[in-house]
């Protein structure tokens, strides 16, 4: 149901069955290696492009995600994903070979937590009995588009991140044992008219912050009520602002009780600048990570937040001030 005025709460607490999380060589050096379910030794994947090779990403998670929860892909009756290649190709040639009904979800970095909000509010009105749900990224693929081709070598500023070659998906059901979504929080865009393609997360913190701020509102809730609360992928530079502005809207937060997703894949002594990035920095992290820490206990109230910016080789190359968006999902352990 609607609450408040951007957030719905899910009643009867659609299920996460599974979660899978495939990445890449330099993110099976990461921080985070062991709760991968499946690591790439280079870049290709035995295919002959990136954009090949990320389209593997995704299929390889959502099969691993689908295995796990012992069924079939046919079972389930809808897919919900997205990347941040042109028209989210990657992702639509992966639903062509996974042939399963697909609805393509474009949020930039927010899509692992928007797809997961409509997956779940699918499942907890009774138009699906099973959603897949996710999001990926490819770091050479993306630079390509984005920035430059990896081989052009340009340096960066200590502001840029790194984008996660990686996918994440999260088999969402009526019923089962697993973490359950209980509420969710669609954003609004923001733009405070920043430009710099090598700073999203300092465009992207205000974002999370209204989304944030949301949330609490809609639900009459305040950070207390979470034990772990992660936005992604803000980055180093994002994180401080985002921690900034809560706290001088008067929200009591810890730093150890806010993490940000592009802070925990990597080691500090990889050269990733200001943190990691991609759509599939935030949806590895969670349906990895995460996922593992809620299931063996250490966590038992989640509210993931992931962040996007919506800009276009276009809109910077005609600069436009760069438009940016943040979703909510809060995940709760419990049964149905």
């Amino acid at each position: 149901m609607l609450k408040g005025k951007q957030s719905w709460t899910f009643a009867n607490k659609p299920v996460i069955l599974s979660g899978a999380a495939v990445g890449g060589p330099f993110e099976a050096n990461g921080l985070l290696a062991d709760d991968f379910d499946l690591l790439h030794k280079d870049l290709w994947l035995e295919e002959d492009s990136y954009e090949k090779a990320h389209k593997v990403l995704l299929e390889e998670a959502c099969n691993k995600a689908v295995k796990k929860a012992n069924m079939e892909l046919e079972n389930v009756q809808f897919m919900l994903a997205g990347d941040l290649i042109n028209q989210m190709t990657p992702t639509n040639f992966a639903a062509e070979a996974l042939g399963i009904p697909y609805i393509g979800v474009f949020g930039a970095c927010s899509t692992s937590m928007e797809g997961l909000a409509l997956a779940s509010f699918l499942v907890n009105y009774g138009g699906a009995q099973y959603c897949l749900t996710g999001a990926s990224s490819h770091n050479t693929a993306v630079e390509k588009q984005f920035r430059y081709p990896t081989e052009y070598g340009g340096q960066k500023p200590p502001t840029a991140q790194w984008t996660v070659t990686g996918a994440g998906v999260g088999l969402i059901g009526n019923v089962g044992v697993g973490p359950h979504v209980t509420a969710a929080t669609i954003g609004k865009v923001i733009n405070m008219g920043l430009t710099d393609p090598f700073n999203m997360g300092g465009a992207m913190a205000p974002a999370a912050v209204d989304t944030l701020k949301a949330h609490f509102k809609d639900l009459g809730r305040n950070p207390s009520y979470y034990d772990l609360i992660v936005t992604g992928d803000l980055g180093e530079i994002g994180r401080q602002v985002s921690l900034d502005l809560l706290r001088e809207g008067g929200f009591s937060i810890t730093e150890q009780q806010y993490q940000d997703a592009g802070l925990l894949i990597y080691k500090k002594d990889q050269p990733v600048l200001a943190g990691g990035s991609g759509a599939g920095c935030s949806a590895t992290v969670f349906y990895g990570h995460l996922l593992n820490e809620m299931k063996k206990g250490n966590i038992k109230r989640l509210l993931m937040v992931a962040t996007g910016a919506l800009l276009s080789p276009l809109s910077f190359q005609q600069k436009e001030s760069i438009p940016c968006i943040a979703h909510a999902v809060s995940i709760e352990m419990g049964g149905n």
